[in-house]
């Protein structure tokens, strides 16, 4: 496990470009775990700017995205689909068909998170996982439980979630109560990971899951047993 400490969310957001950055030029068709939420907007801004300047090619990229509320379709304006293409896909030449984001209104979940997983194996797995941790250590919406959810699945939020993401929406009624997440295995299984968090009320959480037991009371502490994990973290 590699940590990189920055001194600001400016800095970390173009480490973590150069991260993403440099796995498309070494694999031009490779395979992004993409995430949402507000760490991650800077470092997609600094990858557009750097697209914009001709410095990277997405035309044959692929991209994963970890989860999706349930309830909300995709042009939606809190959805994560609406999320991604407003903050990234739509600045950049990746192809809409090579982007994939959970169905959050599948008439058939079940089947959904199976083809989810299905599709996910078909590309080989990920390359490069991005992840942002929540303040109870969820990564993904793979919240604290009893066990360790595997593979892609519904999932009922806790009220810490709920509230942490109460901020995008207009009252705290609107908040969708359920997702659509990627689970523990094809997160665990990408060649990289790439782990971001910023602000004070990180630390906490951080030193918990990094240098605590693993625990799925803690689901972010899994990740101490891969192999090749970056985490960029900022002292703002």
């Amino acid at each position: 496990m590699k940590f990189i400490k920055v001194n600001n969310y400016e800095e970390l957001s173009r480490t973590a470009a150069n991260f993403i950055s440099a796995q498309v030029i070494v694999k031009p068709n490779c395979v992004l775990g993409l995430a949402t939420g507000s760490t991650p907007i800077g470092t997609y801004k600094q990858l557009i700017k750097w697209y914009q300047k001709g410095d990277i090619d997405f035309s044959n990229v692929i991209s994963i995205n970890l989860d999706e509320y349930i309830g909300l379709k995709g042009d939606n304006e809190q959805s994560y689909r609406y999320f991604m293409n407003t903050n990234f896909f739509n600045h950049i030449n990746i192809s809409k068909d090579n982007t994939f984001v959970p169905s959050g209104i599948s008439e058939d979940f079940d089947k959904e998170c199976e083809e989810y997983d299905k599709m996910i194996k078909s590309f080989g797995g990920i390359d490069l996982q991005l992840l942002g941790i929540g303040v109870d250590g969820h990564i993904g919406f793979n919240e604290p439980s009893d066990v360790f959810e595997k593979n892609t699945h519904v999932v009922t939020l806790h009220k810490s979630t709920i509230d942490a993401n109460s901020r995008f929406f207009s009252s705290p009624e609107e908040v969708p109560t359920k997702a659509i997440t990627m689970g523990m295995t094809s997160i665990m299984q990408a060649k990289k990971i790439l782990l971001i968090a910023n602000g004070k009320n990180k630390e906490e959480i951080l030193n918990k899951a990094l240098f605590g037991p693993i625990t799925p009371k803690i689901p972010a502490s899994l990740l101490q047993l891969h192999s090749d994990i970056t985490v960029i973290y900022s002292e703002e």
